[in-house]
């Protein structure tokens, strides 16, 4: 379980989010046994989507977050309802590389040159789609450049995730920070200021610091008040009624090919890692409802 906690500055001119998702990421760890590498992409991957989703209006949105790339780790994707609440997967979860040139996990590398995705379903007859490419492939400086590119929004974006020796996840999180429209040149250079001598946020998390002290800290000189705060959890929304939809979507040839041949189907989730499994009887009964 994981909590995400809103703010805005008295003044009105800064709106802030801040999540701690160390057991989303590890119990994303479990399910798709990741590398140290994938499971920091994983992570931050997750981490964003979850502030993202949160930002939606209504109960039936939901927002993807999808990273496609050409190095080692081929790309990672998450998806967030209005709760931030998330699920996801990696392409490649034993992608590995050497640490970078500042001793550190090399996501940037893993994930390649590429794009990032974000899709917005609001209901309406047709999703928002929102495209960039990637400036750096480590994930938060490519979410404040999508804010920056596609919604015109002053952005900062900071994710991390600390992998532990043991290969668990010690520390995971993030934090948003908006400016509002108007907002004076004087709160931006404060807040430039603050940014520039601010700890790395999976160093604030393994410290103990709660989400609002976290806020306190990249925000330190500014009045804030509390929004919301909220549980969010990796939740998966798969069930057998969707996974017989996918098989009715292949349409009725290809699934009587596949009864005639195999006798069996076979769907796994990946999200969450469950299996569905369907005998020649459940073939038989989904081609019959065709």
């Amino acid at each position: 379980m994981g909590k995400i906690t809103v703010a805005m500055t008295k003044c009105l001119n800064i709106r802030a989010y801040a999540v701690n998702t160390t057991d989303i990421v590890e119990k994303a760890r479990q399910i798709h046994n990741t590398t140290p590498l994938a499971s920091a992409a994983l992570g931050r991957t997750l981490t964003g989507a979850s502030m993202m989703g949160y930002m939606l209006k209504n109960e039936e949105d939901s927002l993807t977050l999808n990273i496609k790339g050409d190095g080692i780790l081929g790309g990672t994707l998450a998806v967030s309802d209005y709760k931030g609440n998330v699920r996801g997967y990696i392409i490649n979860p034993d992608g590995n590389l050497p640490l970078n040139e500042k001793g550190k996990l090399d996501v940037g590398g893993g994930i390649g040159e590429g794009t990032l995705t974000v899709i917005k379903d609001l209901g309406l007859k047709e999703p928002y789609v929102g495209k960039i490419s990637l400036v750096t492939g480590e994930i938060a400086e490519d979410i404040t450049s999508y804010f920056a590119t596609s919604e015109q929004t002053p952005t900062v974006c900071a994710l991390g995730v600390l992998v532990d020796k043991d290969l668990s996840i010690k520390a995971a999180g993030g934090y948003i920070i908006q400016l509002m429209p108007f907002t004076e040149d004087s709160v931006i250079d404060k807040l430039e200021e603050n940014l520039r001598t601010i700890r790395p946020i999976s160093s604030m998390i393994e410290e103990g610091l709660s989400e609002e002290e976290i806020l306190g800290e990249v925000l330190k000189g500014f009045e804030l008040e509390v929004v919301e705060e909220r549980e969010i959890n990796y939740e998966c929304k798969c069930s057998l009624e969707k996974t017989e939809k996918i098989l009715i979507s292949l349409g009725k040839e290809e699934l009587t090919k596949l009864y005639n041949e195999d006798g069996q189907a076979e769907v796994v989730c990946h999200f969450c890692g469950t299996k569905y499994n369907f005998d020649k009887e459940g073939l038989e009964k989904i081609i019959k409802n065709l």
